[in-house]
C-alpha cells in the first residue's frame, strides 16, 4: 500500500464543503437573511444590494447549487426563496446544517437602510395591485371568474367554516380582502362582530353596498391592511382570506399578522390558487403571484406559530386548482403559566 495515497473523504463531509463555501461571502449571507420570508427576483435583489445583475445572478447560482436557495418560476420571471423541504423529518447532515445556518443568520436583524428598500419593493407591488383594482373595480367579478367562479371555492370554504363553528363559540371574525363582500353574509351569520379590511376604497364601496343589500348590521369595514389593525385592541376567533394571497406584496406577512390578530385557539382559513404557469393572469386579473405550493403555505404558517389542519383541493376545468387550507393557533394553557 502506498503510504502517500490520499485518504478517502467522508461523503457527508463532501456534501457539506460546498454548503459552507457558499456561506463564505458576507453578501450571500445578507441575501439569505432577506429571503427569510420574502421571495425576490434577480432585479429586485440587485436593487436591494446595489449589485449588477450579472454579479447577483452569480451569487444566486452559487447559493442554489449549494442547496441554500431554490428558484420559483412565476410565469416568465424567476424568483428565489429558501428551500421548502427543510422540515423536521429531513434529518440528513446537510439538512441539519442548512437549518443551523438559517437559525444563525436570522438572529441578526436586517439593517434599517436595507429594510427601507424592502418596504419600497413591497410598496411597488402593492401600488401595482391597487392600480389594477382601481381600473377594474366595476368588472371585478368578471375578471376573477376568468380563473375561478366564486361559488366553486366559496361553498367548500363556507362548509369548512360552518363545520368548525358548530364546535366553537366564535364571537369575532376578520375577513382579509373581502372584495365585493360576497362572503361576508356567511361570516356575519356565524359571528357577532365581523371586521372586513381591504386596501382598495373601490372594493370597500362595493362591500358596503353588499352589507346594505344583505342587511348585515354586524360588519365593520376598514380601509387598510392587516398591518393597519395590529395597533388596535381587536382580536379575532376566525380569520378568513379568500383568493387574497396572490394579490398581496408579501404573502408570508399575512400569516404573521393574522396570527398576531387571532385569539388563542383561533382559526385561519385560506383559499387560494395552487402554483400554475398561466402568466396572463398577471395582466388580466391583477395577480402578483401565480399561486402557491401547499408546502409554501405550511412553512409560512409554521413560522407564524400556527398548526396545519385540513386541506381541500378543487380542480377547475381551465387547468387551475384552488386549495382551501385550515390553520389553528394553539390554545394557551394558563394553568401552566
Amino acid at each position: 500500500m502506498n503510504s502517500l495515497s490520499t485518504p478517502k473523504s467522508d461523503p457527508g463531509l463532501d456534501a457539506l464543503a460546498p454548503l459552507y463555501k457558499a456561506c463564505g461571502d458576507p453578501l450571500r449571507l445578507e441575501i439569505l437573511r432577506v429571503l427569510r420570508r420574502d421571495t425576490f427576483g434577480v432585479l429586485e435583489l440587485s436593487q436591494l444590494f446595489d449589485v449588477r445583475q450579472s454579479g447577483m445572478s452569480h451569487h444566486l447560482k452559487v447559493l442554489h447549487k449549494a442547496g441554500l436557495l431554490e428558484p420559483q418560476r412565476e410565469g416568465n420571471a424567476i424568483f428565489y426563496r429558501r428551500p421548502l423541504n427543510l422540515n423536521a423529518e429531513n434529518t440528513s447532515l446537510t439538512g441539519d446544517a442548512v437549518r443551523q445556518i438559517f437559525r444563525t443568520i436570522d438572529q441578526v436583524p436586517v439593517a434599517s437602510h436595507l429594510q427601507e428598500k424592502i418596504e419600497a419593493i413591497r410598496n411597488q407591488r402593492a401600488d401595482q395591485s391597487q392600480a389594477f383594482f382601481a381600473r377594474h373595480a366595476e368588472q371585478f367579478r368578471e375578471q376573477q371568474e376568468l380563473i375561478a367562479a366564486f361559488d366553486l371555492y366559496a361553498e367548500p370554504t363556507a362548509e369548512l367554516i360552518r363545520a368548525r363553528a358548530a364546535r366553537h363559540q366564535w364571537r369575532t371574525a376578520l375577513e382579509i380582502g373581502p372584495g365585493e363582500g360576497a362572503f361576508l353574509p356567511v361570516i356575519a351569520d356565524i359571528c357577532q362582530h365581523v371586521v372586513a379590511v381591504d386596501n382598495s376604497a373601490d372594493m370597500l364601496r362595493k362591500a358596503r353596498q353588499t352589507c346594505t343589500d344583505q342587511k348585515l348590521e354586524n360588519v365593520e369595514l376598514v380601509l387598510g391592511t392587516t398591518a393597519t389593525l395590529l395597533g388596535g385592541q381587536q382580536r379575532f376567533d376566525l380569520v378568513v382570506a379568500n383568493m387574497v394571497l396572490h394579490h398581496v406584496p408579501s404573502p408570508a406577512d399575512i400569516f404573521l399578522e393574522a396570527s398576531e390578530l387571532m385569539n388563542s385557539g383561533g382559526y385561519l382559513v385560506i383559499s387560494d390558487l395552487r402554483s400554475h404557469d398561466q402568466d396572463w393572469a398577471r395582466e388580466n386579473c391583477g395577480d402578483l403571484w401565480l399561486g402557491f405550493q401547499p408546502e409554501e403555505l405550511n412553512v409560512w404558517a409554521s413560522d407564524a406559530g400556527l398548526e396545519t389542519g385540513e386541506a381541500m383541493f378543487i380542480g377547475l376545468r381551465n387547468g387551475f386548482q384552488v386549495q382551501v387550507r385550515e390553520y389553528l393557533k394553539p390554545e394557551i394553557d394558563h394553568r401552566s403559566q
